[in-house]
């Protein structure tokens, strides 16, 4: 268990490691932007930890106590995707072309591809919480498993509601005996032919 520990962490270690390679490429020697771009490496995760996990948690918690049984796991599910798009959003609200350029990216506005996005997760949401009442759950009736009833056949004739489990081929005087009893087994008394 440990061996594998190590083998799953040294592909993170390794790539922790070309990150500060390329930051220091970056970074060396000093000019007042790379304490910026600290800011930002620092900063960002403290902010996620320390405010929008918690606030994320807590109002999941909310969220999860509040809301009734088909409308809890969807919209916990879409408040953490809205969080996270949120999240992922945010350089581009904070000042024009706020991330690194990519073909596409800064053509747009991004509050009306955000105000999308959003909209597409909470349908899906609503379409989720929803579902139960559009599509009715399907229904089998299935005989309990029991020691004493026969085993079901491809060709047993179909179980109906009015038919207990476990009756719909046995006669009532006909006793049924469980399979492996002295009866079923050859060379038995009742296999063998009378003199």
């Amino acid at each position: 268990m440990k061996s594998a520990r190590v083998l799953l962490a040294l592909p993170g270690l390794a790539a922790l490691a070309w990150g500060v390679v390329l930051f220091a490429e970056y970074a060396l020697p000093l000019r007042p932007d790379v304490f910026g771009t600290v800011g930002w490496i620092i900063g960002g995760p403290i902010l996620n930890d320390a405010v929008i996990a918690p606030l994320t948690a807590l109002l999941g918690i909310v969220l999860s106590r509040v809301l009734r049984h088909p409308w809890r796991t969807p919209v916990v599910a879409g408040t953490v995707i809205t969080g996270v798009l949120a999240i992922l959003a945010f350089p581009l609200f904070w000042r024009p072309y706020g991330t690194a350029p990519m073909p596409g990216l800064h053509d747009t506005n991004p509050a009306p591809a955000l105000a999308l996005t959003l909209a597409a997760v909470w349908l899906a949401v609503l379409l989720t919480a929803l579902r139960h009442r559009l599509i009715p759950r399907p229904t089998r009736v299935v005989p309990p498993i029991t020691r004493d009833a026969p085993p079901i056949t491809r060709d047993a004739s179909p179980i109906t509601r009015d038919t207990p489990p476990g009756t719909q081929d046995a006669h009532p005087s006909t006793p049924t005996d469980p399979p492996g009893t002295p009866a079923d087994l050859p060379g038995t008394p009742a296999d063998r032919p009378g003199p």
